[in-house]
């Protein structure tokens, strides 16, 4: 790491006002069950519209992404949608337990403000948001399968890790998630993740997907980084492999973790977008706020 500090110094970021927060538009409380919208709340906090179904991914609204509060990785942005103005929740869905997408205070707080929405973890996690107050939780492996009315929700391989503290790596699961609806309206929330031969596979099982939500960022230096999270151009190429009509990328733009510059992830996705010649309708860059509506 020293080495790489010394021979090649992180960029500089730029200016936090660059990222805009704008009005959520997502329809409350419901929207109808033939509707997709999906609000970006920031990094991977998304609000999903599915099947008249309320859907939260990795929900953290605390000021940083740490198990302290002085200290850690700091909020570029504020929540997009506040707290208080969440929609009643059906379902809360966890990827792993990294302090980015899981975050103590948040959970806490959920619990107690939707007590009936039910929660979906990767194996090992129940116990976690159970003693949080969470009444509802499902485990699940990778590609096991639970319907939450009509919703059919899947567990997806990742390549990544778990821990929270120094002696419990790898000691609960990580997933994404591939959600579709009776519809016909389909989702895949990769979570985080570095690239693996699995992405085509998913796609065959669970897509197309109406909407691919791919992580883009914290993939700096890459000779560390590359084992647990995606760059924008392998996050292109998941796209492809998954088979989805649109891409909404995550995973930037909140937090900074690595060492790229803030602004970077987004401007090298499109670049990627480009040249491998896809529509440009199909990428959905969203501001933190800013709702997706689906035809």
């Amino acid at each position: 790491m020293l080495v790489h500090r010394t021979t090649r110094p992180r960029p500089r970021d730029p200016d936090p006002s660059v990222f805009m927060r704008v009005q959520p538009s997502f329809v409350a409380p419901r929207a109808p069950a033939s509707g997709l919208t999906l609000t970006w709340v920031g990094h991977s906090s998304l609000l999903l519209q599915l099947d008249g179904l309320n859907i939260l991914t990795d929900p953290i609204w605390s000021e940083r992404a740490s198990p302290v509060r002085f200290a850690g990785p700091r909020r570029w942005v504020p929540p997009g949608i506040a707290f208080d103005e969440l929609p009643p929740l059906d379902a809360v869905l966890l990827s792993h337990n990294h302090y980015d997408h899981l975050d103590d205070a948040t959970v806490r707080r959920l619990t107690q403000a939707h007590p009936a929405a039910a929660w979906m973890v990767p194996l090992g996690l129940a116990s976690f948001v159970g003693k949080r107050g969470a009444r509802l939780v499902i485990e699940l492996d990778w590609w096991q399968e639970h319907a939450i009315q009509s919703l059919r929700i899947a567990a997806t391989p990742a390549l990544h890790f778990s821990a929270r503290g120094f002696g419990d790596r790898g000691e609960t699961l990580w997933c994404g998630f591939a959600l579709r609806g009776a519809s016909g309206r389909s989702v895949y929330f990769a979570g985080d993740t570095a690239f693996h031969p699995e992405f085509g596979r998913i796609g065959e099982r669970y897509g197309p997907f109406d909407l691919a939500l791919l992580p883009i960022g914290a993939y700096e230096p890459r000779w560390f980084m590359r084992y647990v999270h995606m760059n924008p151009e392998e996050a292109v190429e998941a796209f492809r492999a998954v088979h989805a009509r649109a891409m909404v990328p995550i995973h930037w733009g909140t937090f900074k973790l690595t060492d790229e510059a803030m602004d970077e992830p987004p401007a090298r996705a499109r670049r990627a977008w480009e040249r491998a010649g896809l529509s440009p309708d199909a990428y959905r860059q969203l501001a933190h706020g800013e709702t997706l509506v689906l035809d």
